[in-house]
């Protein structure tokens, strides 16, 4: 299964394994992914004298990872192919202390905080880009905390346990049985949740205010130019961040970042990190800022969890999220029904009708995707006319199981308690009403500011971004404001990162004038 060329990548990236590990498979004789699943664990066996398979005839159809013949708490019920195979080798080399993406001490005492046994299973889909990154979370959680066991099941698979469980997107993830996460998050955003649902342990830990020259909050392309910008000009800078990348790493396909052909959002987060880390930069990921304070020119960032960083120079670099319709039963269905990632949830709606709201690029993209794949594809634009590129308008009204129709307002999302099955919509030219039937509804209309957090201490206009001006600058002396954040126009990468620059040059030519002293 697995070809010369990667056997031997798998065989250099185990090639420093210390401890013993062992496939533990448990399989029916005649189960139609038996042969699949064993070749595939066999032939990786086999890049390492470290491990070994061994398989059992069951009722089931699983494999646990052993650690020198003890469970780990990871189980896979799937045959971990396409995106998941890179869970499978991580999870290895986690579980050996060689991987590299370990969160930093301060996140590991978070989860080994957790209270309780805690059993979680993520189903995924093997098509779904967002899905390893939930999964290789939860693992990382697992090997940190003996108390956490993870069982990651493949949707596609295993259908009546997903219809049962009336799952409509993924990565969905259950914590004992219960729904506590539908969709893209980062370890920090799961670790939150966690923490709400099974508490802490009354551990009291006094941590040190940290403190820098320049404290940049976001890692995105503005983040990182800013936090680049400010360690070539000597200063002691931090990045404060969920993770490196934000936006982009939902970002397949990047075409338009000047000098750079093609690239895709994953390779340019990891590129964004690696260049980061030529220079004097602390990086905290998997941070989540709750409050901001001002101390007199100081600013003092809250971090969940305990962690309090200090600086006089603080650039907001946060970007921004999904934005959502905020209409009646949105929230109650997403991941029932209400999704924004089409890559990731449209083979969900394999041979369903779909509605996508918003006729710009995002959503022209999504329709054209989503009509491979659907039945039927309904497009709902506020406005008058599509807002996207010409390109992908001619390619949308040339398939024949896509409707665009235009001046429609979505006024409610109609479930019966377990799914979606319709939306309301209005006509904004004769104000007439009705429902259309649907399966799923995919919402394309933009990005929303990430804000909120310092929206009590600095200006933000009426849809949330920071106010600034042309050199980054908010209304608070020392404070400035960079990428999709912020009021600049036009939300591009290539933008962002130019602000950022501008943001880290304003705020050191402020340290010049004695500004921030």
């Amino acid at each position: 299964m697995l070809d010369t060329e990667l056997k031997e990548q798998v065989k250099s990236i185990f090639s420093q394994l210390s401890s013993s590990y062992t496939f533990d498979v448990y399989v029916p004789k005649n189960h139609e992914s038996r042969e699949e699943l064993i070749e595939l664990l066999e032939d990786t066996a086999l890049c390492s004298e470290k491990i070994k398979l061994r398989v059992h005839q069951s009722d089931n159809f699983e494999f646990y990872l052993l650690k020198n013949g003890v469970r780990t708490g990871i189980k896979f019920r799937m045959v971990p192919n396409g995106h998941e195979f890179s869970t499978l080798l991580l999870a290895v080399l986690n579980c050996d202390g060689k991987g590299k993406n370990f969160p930093d001490n301060f996140i590991q005492e978070r989860v080994k905080k957790l209270k309780g046994k805690i059993h979680i299973t993520t189903y995924i889909s093997l098509t779904c880009v967002n899905c390893p990154d939930v999964a290789q979370s939860i693992n990382l959680m697992t090997i940190i905390n003996s108390n956490i066991s993870h069982e990651i099941v493949d949707g596609g698979a295993n259908q009546e346990e997903v219809e049962k469980l009336k799952i409509q997107g993924v990565p969905a993830v259950f914590a004992d049985r219960k729904l506590i996460h539908s969709g893209r998050a980062e370890f920090g955003e799961l670790l939150d949740k966690l923490e709400e649902k099974y508490g802490t342990e009354d551990v009291t830990t006094k941590y040190e205010t940290k403190n820098y020259d320049v404290v940049i909050v976001g890692a995105g392309p503005a983040g990182a130019s800013a936090a680049i910008y400010s360690a070539r000009k000597g200063l002691k800078v931090a990045v404060v961040a969920e993770k490196v990348g934000g936006q982009v790493n939902e970002t397949i396909g990047i075409e338009n970042y000047i000098s750079v052909k093609q690239t895709t959002g994953e390779k340019l987060a990891n590129d964004l990190k690696i260049h980061m880390q030529e220079y004097s930069i602390d990086i905290f990921e998997n941070r989540n800022v709750e409050k901001l304070e001002l101390d007199g020119k100081n600013k003092i960032l809250h971090v969940r969890g305990g962690e309090t960083f200090s600086t006089s120079a603080l650039i907001i670099a946060t970007g921004a999220k999904w934005r959502r319709l905020n209409v009646k039963g949105e929230s109650e269905y997403i991941g029932k029904g209400v999704a924004f990632c089409p890559h990731c949830d449209g083979p969900f709606y394999k041979d369903k009708h779909v509605a996508v709201i918003g006729g710009g690029n995002s959503g022209i993209e999504a329709a054209i995707d989503l009509a491979g794949i659907c039945s039927k594809v309904t497009v709902l634009e506020f406005m008058e006319n599509l807002k996207a590129d010409s390109v992908l308008q001619e390619k949308v009204n040339s398939l024949p199981n896509v409707d665009v129709f235009l001046n429609i307002q979505t006024t409610e999302f109609i479930g019966n308690d377990e799914k979606i099955v319709g939306m309301k919509i209005k006509d904004r030219k004769t104000d007439n009403e009705r429902i259309i039937d649907l399966d799923g509804i995919f919402v394309q209309i933009g990005l929303a500011a990430n804000s909120s957090v310092f929206a009590d201490v600095v200006a933000t206009n009426m849809i949330g971004e920071i106010i600034i001006d042309a050199y980054c600058r908010t209304n608070v002396s020392g404070i400035y404001a960079a990428g999709d954040v912020s009021t600049v126009p036009y939300k591009q990468i290539i933008i962002s990162a130019g602000e950022g620059a501008k943001a880290a040059l304003s705020a050191f030519e402020d340290r010049m004038r004695g500004v921030l002293e």
